[in-house]
């Protein structure tokens, strides 16, 4: 295959799932990130080359883009590192993915379009669970009814589990509370703001609660539907206790407590693994209605989020190389359209 991937945060768990996948479908990468002696390790497992860089470092991260087509960047959490990876990008005109489902990020990211379309670069964030199954299906909803002002997806795990990545990222906006589209504007709500009760398709609603998903922002820029709101599975008896402890959130941003959750976290698995994702999956529902109340309703079901994200992220990566791509910032479905996601095998989409 042309073109040249480079993985950045190659050996994290779900670096090292699209390492992993792309030596078993006899994709070349290029293994990168700070830590020299786990990209060793790495590279001797797969085979592929190793390139040392570290974000911190504006000459070394540029020296290893500089012969790349695309980066797929995996090491987060991304509201801390998407801007060095992003800037290197644009001064070397190497395309941008990444993994990130934040919200600050594709606003972020968003923000430099300009800069990227006279670089002659894609700016793509999102290539993975976060966003690419609930873009599509908002520009899919978004094609079944063309006067949307109101836009609602939801998703639910069935199995699984989350890596370290995912857990610190959590663990750092969990008291930040949820986050809405309205009018046109990013809205902050509080935490387990509003519920419903969603049929993920087998006829038994389930109880879901607003979160700050990333498609407040993505969604957005794919279907410019003004008013959006994403749900997340949640019980109810958790939900209830969540809006009850509102005012001891703040508690859970200081400095203490954030490192007390890191310890946690570092001490249990790494992630999911090989049988415990092979077994999940993963369901979403959306809603686009328009000021009349006509409604249109999909549902999709998909592999397992990580197993997602791989195969995903390293899809988009050869379309890149293969010269599929648009200048500026995108969102999986503006570049790709809303049945990317059907590439992916094991992937269905039902109307109604």
């Amino acid at each position: 295959m042309p073109g040249r991937i480079v993985v950045y945060g190659s050996y994290g768990y779900t670096g090292d799932l699209i390492a992993r996948f792309a030596k078993e479908s006899g994709i070349d990468v290029v293994l990168s990130g700070r830590n020299l002696e786990r990209l060793r390790q790495q590279a001797t497992r797969y085979g592929f080359e190793l390139a040392p860089a570290d974000l911190s470092d504006a000459s070394s991260i540029r020296k290893v883009l500089r012969d790349a087509d695309v980066v797929i960047h995996c090491a987060g959490p991304f509201a801390d590192t998407y801007e060095a990876m992003a800037e290197a990008c644009l001064d070397t005109g190497t395309h941008y993915t990444d993994i990130t489902g934040e919200a600050e990020v594709y606003e972020g990211l968003w923000a430099l379009d300009a800069r990227a379309k006279r670089a002659g670069i894609m700016l793509l964030p999102g290539t993975g669970f976060d966003v690419v199954p609930s873009d599509c299906l908002a520009a899919h909803l978004k094609s079944r009814c063309s006067d949307a002002t109101h836009l609602e997806l939801a998703f639910r795990g069935l199995g699984g589990g989350v890596s370290h990545g995912t857990a610190k990222t959590m663990a750092k906006n969990i008291h930040r509370g949820g986050l809405i589209r309205r009018d046109g504007e990013l809205v902050s709500v509080p935490a387990a703001w509003k519920t419903r009760m969603i049929d993920f398709g087998d006829g038994r609603p389930v109880h879901c609660m607003v979160i700050p998903w990333g498609d407040v922002v993505t969604a957005y820029r794919s279907t410019e539907i003004p008013n959006i709101m994403v749900y997340m599975m949640f019980p109810a008896g958790p939900a209830r206790i969540l809006r009850l402890a509102r005012p001891l959130l703040p508690l859970l941003g200081t400095r203490p407590i954030q490192n007390l959750m890191k310890k946690r976290i570092e001490a249990g698995p790494a992630g999911p693994d090989d049988q415990t994702r092979a077994a999940a999956r993963n369901e979403l529902w959306g809603e686009a209605r328009n000021a009349a109340g006509h409604a249109v309703v999909a549902r999709l079901s998909t592999p397992e989020g990580y197993t997602l994200t791989a195969r995903m992220s390293l899809l988009i990566a050869n379309k890149v190389c293969n010269g599929e791509h648009k200048p500026g910032f995108q969102t999986p479905s503006t570049a790709y359209g809303e049945d990317l996601i059907l590439e992916l095998a094991g992937t269905e989409r039902h109307d109604g």
